[in-house]
């Protein structure tokens, strides 16, 4: 026999039910609590006893007016830029080749951990915030600061801060990239290239981007697969044929970054190469 009594299946039905009970009732008082400020501050609520059945309204104040819809659209408008601006860093800017240019620089090097990843985002963040400034600036300028002053209207304002944009892309665009976009989406070539729609635009600059990334990459990777090459030689003619020739060459390879001072020769390649 078990030593152990059998415990009562309802008195386990009773536990979560009673908890079930408990969570309502702090649910209710809760409510209560918060809704009673709001009762309290309506005046006619406490004027008239017959209004204690009354629906509880709410109301914001500032969107009765023009000025207050014009707020709320520009916090509306504020929060889209704001859950877009990664999409923008990307896609819009240079970030996206000097990111894929220091990757590829770590990489040729050997050295996969370091400089780690937060540390190369940060750097090509701020280099695209160099690179970009001119054309944040003209954004600034001719759309954003006329837009929160009135000026123009939303759609005046997006035209506007457009156009910088499109220049700086379009600056580093390739002829064929915007023919293969036009013939993908059906538009007709304009007389302009400034006539150009975004959308023929943007993915132009992006696959453009990345050849030149992968160019620059290219270029980086030579001097140090030849370091390689000849450490991997001279360790064949040697007869180590167990040792492995990246452990030998990655100070070297180091050291010949360190002496050309290579950090300040690729940021000022990077950043020159839009002007």
């Amino acid at each position: 026999m078990s030593d152990f009594a059998p415990v009562s299946t309802s008195h386990h039905r009773r536990g979560p039910e009673r908890r079930l009970w408990i969570t309502l009732v702090l649910a209710i008082l809760l409510l209560a609590w918060t809704a009673g400020p709001v009762w309290a501050q309506d005046p006619a609520t406490q004027a008239s006893p017959d209004a204690v059945g009354a629906p509880l309204t709410f109301s914001i104040d500032g969107m009765n007016g023009t000025q207050g819809m014009d707020s709320a659209l520009k916090i509306v408008l504020l929060m889209t830029v704001i859950s877009l601006a990664p999409a923008f860093l990307i896609l819009l800017t240079s970030f996206t080749r000097i990111v894929i240019v220091l990757g590829f620089l770590r990489q040729a090097i050997g050295a996969n951990s370091a400089p780690g990843n937060q540390i190369i985002i940060g750097l090509a963040l701020f280099l695209t915030i160099v690179v970009m400034s001119p054309t944040l600036t003209r954004v600034n300028q001719d759309a954003v600061q006329p837009f929160l002053q009135g000026n123009i209207s939303q759609e005046d304002a997006l035209k506007l801060g457009s156009v910088p944009l499109k220049e700086f892309m379009l600056a580093q665009v390739r002829e064929k990239d915007i023919q293969l976009f036009l013939d993908m989406t059906g538009v007709e070539t304009p007389d302009t290239p400034e006539e150009l729609p975004m959308l023929v635009v943007v993915p132009s600059f992006v696959i453009s981007e990345l050849k030149t990334a992968f160019q620059m990459g290219f270029v980086l990777f030579i001097p140090f697969l030849i370091i390689d090459m000849v450490v991997a030689s001279v360790l064949m003619s040697m007869g180590m044929m167990m040792l492995p020739p990246v452990l030998i060459s990655l100070p070297f390879k180091i050291l010949l970054f360190v002496l050309v001072d290579g950090w300040f020769l690729i940021v000022k390649s990077l950043v020159e190469a839009f002007h």
